[in-house]
């Protein structure tokens, strides 16, 4: 219902927006302001992206959560098309997207919304079996050898040496 909403009522906003635009500055600046967001937007769009992936990044190398980054990444998509879309409505939301403040706050907002119940890792063809969360069969008994670093580096490993012939 909200979707069918949106794809109605944005429109129409658009609509009445650039009558109203077009009536007090007319036709050609009307049309400059539409393309100059949109360019504006791309090169925007295009340095948050940056940061993003950045952050994107960084929390995979401190192996945290990178559920914040993968959303703030998302809202920049997001503003991205709605840019690049013609209409001053869409470009108020999607320079609001641009502002970093206003994305934690509609990341908090969401993730105050959704709650995840399940979650796993793997594929998901196969993976998922009847039994319960935990059996006997998937315990693989096994040993190790802790392996030490060499004290001279320079040295190298038995590891990279060819086979022996004896």
């Amino acid at each position: 219902m909200y979707l069918f909403l949106a794809f109605l009522l944005v429109p129409i906003i658009e609509i009445a927006l650039f009558i109203q635009v077009g009536g007090l500055i007319g036709l050609w600046p009307t049309l400059g302001i539409v393309v100059f967001t949109a360019i504006l937007g791309t090169v925007l769009v295009r340095t948050q992206g940056r940061m993003a992936l950045g952050q994107l990044q960084q929390s995979f190398a401190k192996l945290d959560d990178p559920t914040e980054p993968l959303a703030h990444g998302a809202m920049i998509l997001l503003s991205g098309a709605l840019l690049l879309t013609p209409g001053f409505f869409t470009d108020a939301i999607g320079f609001a997207l641009l502002i970093p403040g206003v994305r934690v706050a509609v990341f908090r907002y969401l993730k105050s919304k959704v709650k995840v119940t399940q979650f796993q890792m793997g594929s998901g063809a196969g993976f998922h079996t009847q039994r319960g969360p935990f059996d006997q069969s998937d315990v693989i008994d096994g040993e190790f050898t802790e392996v030490r670093p060499r004290k001279d580096p320079s040295k190298p490993s038995k590891w990279v040496e060819g086979p022996h012939e004896h």
